[in-house]
């Protein structure tokens, strides 16, 4: 259901006047990539009890953690990065510590990349309240000098980052050790606490009614300026519906409102038959005249379903089927015939 504080603050909405995108036939958008990981059910570890984020393992090269930064067309999109933890470091801390800007990590983020927290913040304390499943972050007094037009943008990377973790639903937010009802700058309302539900990279489609809308949050395909390809997730408001999830997918289909930064990653002439959500998973049966059975899909429109999917239901996995098939294999010659949970190590750029 839509959050009333998305009815208040519509100015943090930015509209956008796009061309027209034209497209071929098919499941696939004309612009794929190769670098997607293959699709596996996330591993986590933890730390002394505490939920230390997407921490998996990565060959030998150690573990990674996913934050959300700024990509040079102002989208908050998450990116995995590698990572150390020393002795009774909690990853949620150390997640914070990264996305400062021009901190002590910035050599280790992406070129295309800035991280939103403002420069020189120290986090002073971090605490996760297992009960309600809340992390409680103090901050230091440098967090409050920033501009106002990043204000939503800040508050989105924090929150998606920390609730990204295992156990994390809510996160409250102090500036030394007083707790923030507000954000210090442009007045964000936090009232409490900030969880998922405030969206990210906000948008509304076009003829809808703020007040009346519901949101879904989608993932579109963008690319750095070495052509690496990456997930951006936009929350659009569109007219309620009675499926979510299915919503979702329609939304997915018709693609992105901002066609020149942004990818959509089905093309338009395929059709969702049918969309079920049962026992943890969705199984979705998308019907397209030009797929040819054992024709290898690009990974990057399969993870684009499932990351869609999971993130607008309570589902762990997404079970595709394309024509009433079900033996699917990406271009990577990985299979898709059993259900595929969702990722969080999607975008694991070059530094």
């Amino acid at each position: 259901m839509i959050q009333k504080k998305w009815i208040r603050h519509t100015a943090f909405v930015a509209l956008l006047v796009l061309p027209v995108f034209t497209a071929g036939c098919g499941l696939f958008s004309q612009q794929t990539s190769k670098s997607i990981d293959p699709p596996q059910v996330e591993v986590t570890e933890e730390v002394e009890g505490e939920p230390t984020g997407q921490v998996t393992p990565d060959g030998e090269t150690g573990s990674r953690l996913t934050i959300y930064l700024q990509d040079s067309n102002g989208y908050v999109a998450p990116v995995a990065v590698p990572l150390t933890l020393a002795e009774n470091e909690t990853a949620a801390q150390k997640a914070l510590e990264m996305m400062v800007d021009n901190g002590a990590y910035a050599s280790q983020l992406p070129a295309d990349f800035r991280a939103l927290i403002p420069q020189g913040t120290q986090v002073l304390s971090y605490q996760y309240d297992k009960e309600l499943k809340v992390a409680k972050v103090d901050l230091s007094k440098a967090f409050v000098d920033y501009n106002a037009q990043d204000e939503r943008a800040i508050v989105e990377a924090i929150t998606w980052t920390l609730t990204a973790m295992p156990g994390i639903e809510g996160v409250e937010l102090s500036v030394e050790g007083e707790l923030l009802q507000e954000m210090p700058v442009a007045a964000y309302p936090i009232e409490g606490k900030l969880t998922r539900a405030i969206g990210i990279n906000i948008e509304v489609a076009e003829g809808v009614n703020v007040s009346s809308s519901s949101p879904v949050t989608l993932y579109f395909s963008a690319q750095t300026q070495n052509q690496e390809q990456y997930y951006v997730p936009v929350t659009r408001l569109i007219s309620r519906s009675d499926s979510q999830v299915h919503a979702a997918m329609e939304q997915l289909i018709e693609g992105p409102l901002n066609k020149k930064e942004l990818t959509s990653v089905i093309l338009p002439d395929v059709e969702v038959t049918e969309i079920v959500e049962k026992d943890g998973v969705v199984t979705i049966d998308l019907q397209d005249e030009a797929y040819v059975t054992g024709q290898q899909i690009p990974s990057e429109m399969l993870q684009a379903v499932v990351l869609s999917l999971t993130e607008n239901s309570d589902a762990e996995t997404v079970q595709i089927r394309v024509n009433g098939e079900t033996n699917l294999v990406d271009e990577n010659n990985n299979s898709y015939s059993e259900p595929v949970g969702r990722k969080h190590h999607i975008n694991a750029l070059k530094s």
